[in-house]
């Protein structure tokens, strides 16, 4: 017997499915194959030369064993390794508008698992928070992907708290061949000053493997609204505090504080030629997933 709650997850993954899937089919499939490159050329045939092919693929061995000259033939490797780093701590619980910012980040990975699958790559996912909460390799089918997906939604994780570094140091550990990695969170894992606390294991993951970030963020995050004297609590570490978001000056600090976040992070990716797009829950996705795949 299906209970009311597996019921309710089945109806989730399945609208997640058609939406996402019909969004990869008709936008992102061909975006896709020309963003994101294989792994090179691989051997393909011997064959005999013809004018105008280039006489440093010549085969020499075969040449002169049939005494005529041949070329060896490369294709493209266009099979990709996929992996979906996935932020589930809690504050992608957070949002204002139509969604939270873990169910865009749903979404998104959803959208990024199905072009994938379209063009015949794996697809893994890795759940972390201030730890790997989960590791799911990469494996190709639909079945392997709505797996993926009910992950996303269901998984309750363990922690709290959040640790970039420590995801791409797995990443770096457990995929020992070149991966197309996205990395898909709020990227609020920074110091007191704003700056970022993952810098060396980026560095170390973006010169082995092909990463990508997608920041989600929620719109009221950027600016704290003047509502007098509120209680606020880090969902995270659960700190609580009062303050007067009447003042201006309360204000235009963490206005000051959250662009230096970002600026922050953006300096970092733009050091180690990491691609990366912001998206807020309260805007389209599409349109900024596309400038991620032209960026490349």
């Amino acid at each position: 017997m299906v209970t009311t709650s597996a019921t309710d997850l089945l109806k989730k993954v399945r609208k997640i499915e058609i939406k996402t899937r019909v969004l990869s089919h008709q936008i992102f499939a061909g975006e896709y194959h020309s963003a994101f490159k294989g792994r090179g050329m691989a051997f393909s045939e011997v064959r005999e030369y013809r004018y105008g092919d280039d006489v440093r693929n010549m085969d020499w061995n075969v040449t002169a064993r049939l005494r005529a000259p041949y070329v060896k033939v490369f294709e493209e490797e266009r099979e990709l390794t996929v992996v979906l780093m996935i932020d589930i701590s809690r504050s992608g619980l957070f949002g204002t508008s139509a969604m939270t910012k873990r169910e865009q980040i749903a979404e998104i990975s959803a959208v990024l698992s199905f072009s994938a699958i379209l063009n015949n790559d794996k697809v893994g996912a890795l759940f972390f928070s201030d730890k790997v909460e989960k590791f799911i390799p990469p494996k190709k089918g639909r079945s392997h992907l709505l797996h993926i997906i009910r992950e996303i939604i269901e998984y309750k994780p363990l922690s709290d708290g959040t640790d970039i570094g420590e995801a791409l140091r797995f990443l770096t550990g457990a995929i020992k061949k070149k991966c197309t990695a996205f990395l898909l969170s709020d990227m609020l894992d920074v110091h007191p000053d704003g700056t970022p606390r993952y810098e060396d294991a980026l560095k170390v993951a973006a010169n082995r493997h092909d990463l990508s970030v997608i920041r989600v963020h929620d719109p009221r995050e950027r600016a704290i609204p003047d509502v007098g004297l509120v209680h606020v609590k880090d969902s995270e570490s659960g700190a609580g505090a009062w303050i007067n978001t009447s003042s201006r000056k309360v204000r235009s600090r963490y206005s000051e504080w959250f662009r230096t976040v970002e600026e922050s992070s953006r300096h970092l990716f733009n050091k180690y030629h990491v691609d990366s797009v912001d998206i807020a829950t309260d805007e389209d996705y599409v349109k900024s997933l596309l400038a991620l795949f032209n960026m490349r």
